[in-house]
């Protein structure tokens, strides 16, 4: 299922499936090139339990991560995976 660029040139998208929360930094980058909202930054507990950063509940992070948001709204343009410094993203073709 491949496209074409504007010129005509092969391209195929490779769009954002996960993000592994072991290897994440919480470091924003990949969220700063996404104009998508595809994922958005979490606190995650020392549960392994996600929480908002909005409530007063920032004792209880143990890091902050990037996590899906919205998988949907990815075009596959890869930005995401070329800032990323902690390689911690999965991408994949359509299936």
């Amino acid at each position: 299922m491949g496209q074409t660029t504007r010129d005509g040139r092969d391209w195929q998208p490779d769009y954002l499936i996960a993000i592994d929360e072991k290897k994440c930094i919480g470091c924003g980058r990949c969220y700063k090139v996404c104009g998508r909202e595809v994922m958005t930054l979490k606190g995650l507990t020392s549960d392994g339990e996600f929480i908002s950063l909005d409530d007063d509940e920032d004792d209880e992070v143990e890091k902050k991560v990037m996590v899906m948001a919205d998988t949907g709204a990815c075009i596959g343009c890869g930005a995401c995976a070329r800032v990323c410094p902690a390689n911690c993203q999965t991408h994949a073709a359509a299936a």
